[in-house]
């Protein structure tokens, strides 16, 4: 069993409170699909709820560290240094459709470094979490990446873009089918922070999207580090969290999505 620093406890406790709020709110869900009004508004307030959750319990706990917050934005704290990273709800429209697939993600980064992550999905109630260094878990068991080393074994993950017209520009359909003829299998989950979880966890081999968040992947990056995984850009290395195609996978299965993926996008 992991012994986690004091920051990733009160991570825990942060990601914990806000579930329950979005447990109770999703088994609403349902039944605000056949009103007239429909559940956009309900689901967003949903959101902001949570996010608003999580931010006063890490304030509580550490004061005058910053903020990165899908909702809010970037919130400056008196130390420079230290800032959260917060998404409340990554897979909202799984949220929005009753489908029990989504999760809160929380990463840590001091002086630019991500030094700790979790993703936690209450519906499975599966609480990913990474310190660097120290492993990554699923609830009390480490996590390893997947040993498969054969593309044609490999089931991997992708973002789907939905009028997104810059992803497609991207290539993503060329990017697609390249990747669809060479692997066991492909998917489309939905939440990009539970694809590189699963990743971590050897659910998925490997796993790409164009156009993600920072508060999607900064948890997920250390998770599949950790894990023993690794995870680039495509357009560059130099600053995960910027713009971009992400790719995460084992050692050998990342190396040869990427090449397969760099070959099918246009430059």
């Amino acid at each position: 069993m992991a012994r986690w620093s004091a920051n990733v406890e009160v991570m825990i406790r942060a990601a914990r409170a806000a579930a329950r709020h979005l447990v109770r709110d999703f088994g609403e869900v349902e039944q605000l699909q056949v009103s007239i009004k429909g559940p956009g508004d309900f689901v967003s307030a949903a959101d902001r709820r949570a996010e608003q959750v999580i931010r006063e319990a890490l304030h509580k706990a550490r004061p005058d560290w910053g903020f990165l917050l899908e909702e809010t934005g970037a919130i400056e704290g008196r130390s420079r240094f230290n800032r959260w990273i917060v998404d409340p709800l990554d897979g909202t429209t799984n949220f929005l459709h009753g489908l029990p697939h989504w999760s809160i993600s929380i990463a840590l980064e001091q002086q630019g470094e991500i030094t700790a992550g979790l993703v936690y999905d209450p519906i499975k109630e599966e609480l990913f979490v990474a310190e660097k260094g120290a492993g990554a878990y699923l609830n009390d068991r480490r996590l390893r990446v997947s040993r498969r080393w054969r593309l044609e074994e490999a089931l991997v993950g992708c973002g789907l873009p939905v009028q997104d017209w810059p992803a497609r520009a991207k290539g993503f359909a060329r990017q697609l089918e390249a990747v669809a003829d060479h692997v066991a299998g492909l998917r489309r989950l939905g939440t990009c922070s539970l694809d590189l979880a699963y990743v971590a966890a050897g659910r998925q081999d490997g796993f790409w999207e164009y156009g993600v968040q920072p508060w999607d992947i900064a948890a997920g990056i250390l998770l599949v580090r950790e894990a023993g995984g690794r995870v680039g850009r495509l357009e560059g290395d130099e600053d995960l969290m910027a713009p971009g195609t992400l790719v995460a996978g084992n050692p050998e299965i990342y190396t040869r999505l990427r090449t397969l993926l760099a070959t099918a996008t246009p430059p």
